[in-house]
């Protein structure tokens, strides 16, 4: 391939970058001309690198004041009178080259150059340009501006270094050099030092650099979370990464120069990966270097009681502490700074980073392990104070370290403490290109032994974290359990590598079955064992394991909290979201992660994306705790977490309610506090409980109670007879008559907390229904209440006989069934207003009860049986009527009740005359016909009327013919067949024939119909099923107020507002709805559905219609030839419309066949979701069942019969 040149720039290129996007070029050349040119090397636009114009964002000064007059917050008037430098000049380490930067989305591009010579010397300046070549801005002027330049991909800065202290250079202390930014509008916004680094690095002074040190470019991850610096020193080129957390800075990684042949590397380029944003590439004149991040959070996993919650943050040559047990400090602030390397190591602060590449906590001890890339590690007892007190929340001391270094071709990754005993062991992960090593030393006293080394199976993997536990998880996701006998057990594979994992035992059994638990770049939150592995979420950024629950937060910004026990038979189920149980989750801040969990304090911490903290304690982990603290009978420490977490006090009696009522003496000795015991009272009778557990748990509180104190718990007391479901405020009274006489000088308080708990009003007439007016009296003065409201009542009262007094009480309180006893009570003078009583609130089982076995019973029994009269209860009231001896009013109500046997019974024994007697039955039986209950009718006809005549014509209404004929042959009245019988038999037949036309008609109609819309679904189903037309024109907006509801509303499921709406009917509207649905609207989607039940009442309707045929046709048969004839043209009509029927209940209901061109794909989303509605909706013959016409057999043979 040969190399074409398509141009050439006579003076040179001194500078040139394409865009993100590939399309456009920017050219500095020697010129000092800018030069934007496509991909094809076309011109696009050419200007001058020096223009004497700000550019088209200039700012506009509208008069509002001077800096002088201007508001500066915390910097004060001094920063109006800030110095300006008399030069602005370059910084020495300037290469002199001008540079050229994007922004990310490829809209402008920001070049840094050298001015023109001013005064003898010459500064930096940057200028920000349109993609199209347009100068939009100019920065400010900054003495000791240097040539890197490197635009955020997110846009909001352009950062650049500055140099202080020399001539031309910023007004600052000599050695000064800050990271400085810029926004595109070219105003500064902000800056760092590098000086709290470079100063931890001993400085070469014979180096040719006038500080020992040069930056000589700067670059940014691809999602502008990383900022990389290349520092150029005399030891060896280095690169630190920085990002920032809460406006703060942190250094988090050095990249030394590999050191080869004893001398210092120097870098040859240093690149982000443009899609991956924690690969960094790096070369060097014979290395080519790739390095892959990933984000770790430093935390102790210590188990409680000694989990103290640290965070270490990595920040240069500090390591940021805070307990969080203890502590919750905002970043950047920690409780406190540990430096590191410590000075008294043999660390080489001249060649080696300065910040740890990992930091490990032990689980048994305060111990931090930091650990750097050279294999160089130190041992921090952090002697914490977890206890409140005064003094240091922590004293760390540097106990030991390693001051070997090993070779360099080993660079070490990760450090992991291990093992639950004294003895622990520390797991280092080191890598030399081409397999990874496992070395293991351990921890004794002050000391730390190195054992052996264990080579394993890959390269670039990662230790798994573990209290007792220790495996390797290799970069395609497989996890080996690693020991130091140099085994490698396979234990389980993720489906992806996932750089933060741990192994979790389910149970804190040592036989406990385990999981481990990986979270993979990508989001996918993994749970696996040594058979399976399944995926949990896709969406998780952070999770953590505490108190028994796997925590992690999702995108959705939800925290999901997952029982450890649990996740075991999730690895037997479907890789399915489906087959997730619904965890207990709870809303967090979007984007919040999760630093750090603390079980002990029930507490979980959160960062926010902007860097602030949140310390939240999340009801799993409060309940977690508050249940063990039950199990291990610490009810003090269950109580006041309960309060101070607002958690509802039932726990208690919900956990283990039994051993609860067993422990109640253990409970009152710690919390003996009675304020304490009344709010566990209310609250456990204010709760969910059930009345007879909320019962239980009184009376065995005031049971212990009266044991021990009663003076002192007399308001807890109280409180077991007021929280009772439903509550005993006569009991609580009670005691209180008690207390008066015992102990008289607490009544007061114990009244007034009595009325605090109760209505006054309501423990006021409490008081009157025990019928003690010194109670009454007392609980009114306390109460506060008018004494012109109740004085006169007491007068009255006390003026009463006691019975009578008794009566009045409770018919104020309308405890009305005992104010009729104690009307009774006052003697039979009081008898007749009983009675009225008993009438005007219907206490008519109450007064049977009392007056029973007494000569008024009989008296109760009749208004009794007037009230059931009334109430048109005729059955009850005639045996009412009967057992009160009165017949006349209990035939009234047999005969009301059409219970004709009784009432001739009665009127026999009571010697009715047969006049009275005929009359009665001429009644009855016109009743009886009225209510269609013919055969009865002429029964009374018969026996108690003596008219043949009336109950054959009886029999004839109601078709019964073979009755009627031998009724006509016992009392040989053969006239009355042809005067009522042939007659009736023709128009029963007429009835029959009419019957059968009206139901010929409906039926043709309807299924006509029914074709009607069959045929309308399949030509025209927008029509049919009411789908909005998708092409509708000239529509602007159509709001949620006046949009009618669509397909989008009417068939599906999904939250609407008509959904939301229709949700909320009353249960009236509802029915309403049913009603107009069933109505079958001609026109409405429900039409077919009613024309489908309307055939199907049809078919029953018609059996009823053949079974009378089926009675009358033998007869027809039997009369004369008239009827006959009559019998066969019945015959035919029946068996044709039955023919006729069936054979429209197989068309109405036979199943339409599957349309062709199903697979033919919908031109729009919206046609796709119309036919998927379509699809949805239910078919009606689902809704209504086919039904089946009856088969007659009809006897062909009787018509030919003589």
């Amino acid at each position: 391939m040969q190399p074409e040149v398509v141009g050439s720039v006579e003076s040179g290129i001194l500078a040139s970058t394409w865009s993100p996007d590939d399309s456009l070029v920017a050219l500095i050349t020697g010129d000092d001309k800018i030069i934007i040119m496509t991909s094809t090397f076309d011109i696009v636009s050419e200007g001058l690198l020096h223009p004497d114009h700000f550019g088209e964002d200039a700012p506009i000064n509208v008069g509002w004041g001077s800096k002088q007059t201007q508001f500066h917050g915390s910097l004060g008037k001094a920063a109006a009178q800030e110095k300006r430098p008399d030069v602005i000049g370059s910084s020495p380490d300037d290469d002199g080259l001008p540079r050229v930067s994007w922004r990310g989305d490829g809209a402008f591009f920001t070049v840094s150059a050298l001015s023109a010579v001013h005064d003898g010397v010459r500064n930096r300046v940057i200028r920000v340009y349109s993609h199209t070549g347009a100068l939009q801005s100019t920065s400010e002027n900054a003495p000791g501006l240097e040539h890197v330049l490197s635009w955020r991909p997110s846009g909001n800065w352009i950062v650049s270094t500055q140099r202080y202290g020399f001539e031309g250079g910023g007004i600052g202390r000599e050695g000064r050099h800050d990271i400085v930014l810029f926004e595109r509008n070219g105003l500064r916004r902000g800056d760092f030092s590098l000086e709290k680094v470079t100063s931890g690095h001993a400085r070469d002074l014979t180096s040719e650099l006038q500080w020992g040190y040069r930056v000589r470019e700067l670059g940014w991850s691809s999602d502008s979370n990383i900022l990389s610096v290349w520092i150029e020193r005399a030891s060896g080129d280095i690169v630190q990464l920085w990002t920032i957390g809460n406006y703060h800075w942190y250094l988090k990684h050095e990249i030394p120069a590999p050191f080869t042949g004893g001398q210092p590397e120097r870098f040859t380029s240093v690149h982000w990966h443009p899609e991956d944003p924690l690969r960094i590439m790096l070369t060097t004149p014979t290395l080519l270097i790739q390095r892959s991040y990933t984000w770790q959070t430093f935390t102790s996993h210590n188990k409680p009681p000694i989990d103290s919650g640290f965070v270490a943050v990595l920040d240069g040559a500090s390591i940021l502490l805070t307990p969080f047990r203890t502590q919750n400090v905002p970043p950047p602030m920690s409780s406190h700074s540990l430096t590191v390397p410590d000075r008294s190591t043999h660390y080489d602060f001249r060649t080696k980073p300065l910040p740890p590449v990992h930091v490990s906590f032990l689980s048994s001890k305060d111990v931090m392990f930091s650990l750097w890339e050279s294999g160089h590690y130190e041992v921090t007892n952090l002697r914490t104070r977890l206890g409140p007190g005064k003094g240091k929340v922590m004293d760390p001391v540097t106990e030991c370290f390693d001051p070997k270094q090993d070779s360099e071709e080993w660079v070490h990754k990760q450090a992991l403490a291990y093992g639950l005993d004294a003895e622990q062991s520390v797991a280092l992960l080191q890598s030399n290109g081409e397999r990874d090593r496992i070395t293991f030393t351990t921890l004794t006293g002050k000391d730390v032994e190195p054992r052996q080394d264990v080579d394993m199976p890959g390269l670039n993997g990662r230790l798994v974290q573990g209290d007792s536990h220790l495996a390797w998880q290799s970069p395609n996701g497989e996890i080996f359990h690693v020991d130091d006998s140099r085994e490698k057990i396979f234990n389980g594979k993720f489906e992806q590598f996932c750089p933060e994992a741990v192994h979790v035992p389910i149970t804190s059994s040592p036989e406990s079955p385990s999981v481990y638990i990986g979270l993979s770049p990508t989001g996918k939150l993994f749970i696996a064992n040594q058979s399976s592995t399944r995926s949990l979420a896709s969406n998780v950024n952070s999770f953590t394991v505490a108190s028994g629950f796997l925590v992690y937060t999702t995108t959705a910004h939800m925290a999901q909290f997952a029982p450890l026990d649990a996740l075991l038979s999730l690895l037997t189920t479907p890789n399915d979201s489906s087959f997730l149980p619904e965890w207990e989750t709870r809303r967090v801040e979007r984007g919040s992660r999760i630093v750090t969990a603390v079980p002990s304090t029930m507490s979980l911490v959160l960062q926010m994306p902007r860097g602030n903290l949140e310390t939240i304690n999340p009801r799993p982990f409060v309940m977690n705790i508050v249940r063990q603290d039950i199990d291990s009978g610490e009810f003090a420490k269950a109580f006041a977490a309960c309060r101070r977490h607002r958690v509802d006090l039932n726990v208690f009696l919900e956990h283990k309610r039994d051993i609860f009522l067993k422990s109640i003496p253990q409970f009152l000795d710690q919390v003996s506090d009675v304020d304490y015991i009344n709010l566990f009272l209310t609250s456990v009778g204010q709760g969910p409980l059930s009345s007879d557990i909320v019962a239980e748990l009184c009376d065995a509180m005031r049971v212990e109670l009266e044991k021990r104190d009663p003076e002192k718990y007399v308001s807890s007391i109280l409180t077991t007879h007021v929280v009772k479901r439903p509550s005993d405020h006569e009991a609580g009274l009670l005691l209180l008559l008690r207390l008066r006489k015992t102990e008289p000088q607490i009544v007061e308080d114990a009244v007034k907390y009595m009325i605090f708990l109760v209505d006054a009003n309501g423990l006021f007439d409490t008081a009157l229904g025990m019928y003690d007016f010194s109670l009454v009296l007392m609980i009114a003065q306390h109460a506060q209440k008018d004494p012109r409201e109740y004085l006169p009542f007491l007068r009255e009262l006390r003026a009463l006989d006691e019975h009578y007094q008794k009566f009045r009480i409770d018919d104020h309180l309308k405890r009305y069934e005992k104010a009729l006893r104690h009307l009774a009570d006052a003697g039979a003078a009081r008898f007749d207003e009983a009675i009225s009583y008993v009438e005007s609130h219907q206490l008519y089982d109450c007064a049977l009860g009392i007056w029973k076995e007494t000569p008024q019973y009989e008296t109760v029994l009749g208004i009794y049986g007037d009230w059931l009269f009334e109430r048109r209860e005729f059955k009850d009231a005639a045996f009412v009527f009967r057992q009160a001896a009165k017949p006349s009013k209990a035939m009234l109500a047999y005969e009301k009740a059409l219970d004709w046997q009784e009432v001739f019974e009665i009127a026999v024994q009571e010697g009715l005359s047969e006049e009275d007697l005929s009359e009665a039955g001429y009644r009855i039986a016109e009743d009886l016909s009225a209510k269609k209950r013919y055969q009865d009718s002429a029964r009374v006809f018969l026996d108690y009327v003596k008219d043949p005549r009336a109950a054959v014509v009886t029999l004839v209404q109601g078709n019964f013919f073979s009755e009627a004929r031998r009724v006509i042959a016992l009392h040989a009245r053969s006239e009355l067949l042809e005067e009522i019988v042939y007659p009736g038999a023709l128009d029963s037949r007429a009835q029959i024939v009419e019957e059968i036309g009206e139901m010929k008609e409906q039926l043709r109609k309807q299924v006509q119909r029914l074709r009607e819309l069959r045929v309308k679904k399949l030509e025209e189903p927008d029509s049919f099923y009411g789908v909005e037309d998708t092409d509708l024109h000239n529509v602007d907006v159509m709001t949620d107020v006046s949009m009618a509801p669509t397909m989008f509303t009417r068939y599906t499921q999904a939250p609407s507002t008509v959904a939301s709406r229709t949700s909320k009917r009353s249960s009236r509207s509802k029915r309403k709805m049913e009603r107009k649905v069933g109505s079958g609207r001609k026109g409405t989607i429900d039409e077919e559905e009613y024309l489908l039940k309307s055939v199907a009442k049809l078919v029953g309707r018609f059996t009823i219609t053949q079974n009378d045929a089926h009675n009358i046709l033998p007869h027809l048969f039997q009369f004369t030839q008239e009827h006959k004839v009559e019998a066969v043209e019945l015959q035919e009509e029946i068996a044709n419309f039955e023919k006729e029927l069936s054979d429209a209940v197989e068309e109405i209901w036979k199943k339409p066949t599957e349309i062709d061109g199903e697979d033919q794909t919908a031109d729009s989303w919206a046609l796709r979701m119309q036919e998927h509605d379509k699809r949805q909706a239910v078919d009606p013959m689902e809704k209504v069942t086919k039904p089946d016409v009856t088969k007659r057999v009809w006897n062909s043979k009787l018509s030919s019969l003589r």
